[in-house]
């Protein structure tokens, strides 16, 4: 899991939609987490892989903003901001695997041939009967 400073994170909570009934128009239980991202410390690269997971989430200041407003209360609220960073920094910081590249071999290559013409065979003889 990432540690994440507690001075790169600010929360405000504002009222949200979703489930509550009139409760929602009264209590402000939606978390909005703000995280600078340059304060996370992070390789060129692991940043980079956040911004594209982030999308629209990442401003042009470098910050990243998480609105939880899943459950009824502030606390649930703010646990699952929490936890959303949390997952979205570590799926950053997970480095892609290179790629290797392969060739199909000669016999690979006529295989593949051969069994098109077959089809082609197979194809061509479904045509309309000549009388010729």
């Amino acid at each position: 899991m990432a540690d994440i400073p507690e001075s790169a994170i600010t929360e405000r909570f504002l009222a949200g939609s979703g489930p509550g009934g009139q409760n929602v128009n009264k209590v402000a239980t939606a978390c909005q987490l703000r995280v600078d991202v340059y304060a996370l410390g992070l390789e060129p690269d692991a940043y980079r892989r956040l911004k594209t997971l982030a999308g629209s989430r990442m401003t042009t200041e470098g910050e990243l903003v998480i609105l939880a407003r899943r459950f009824r209360t502030q606390e649930a609220n703010r646990a699952d901001a929490r936890q959303r960073l949390n997952e979205l920094v570590d799926a950053a910081l997970v480095r892609p695997e290179r790629r290797i590249k392969t060739r199909p071999s000669k016999a690979a290559k006529a295989r593949r041939v051969d069994s098109k013409k077959a089809r082609s065979t197979v194809k061509s003889g479904r045509g309309r009967v000549r009388l010729d």
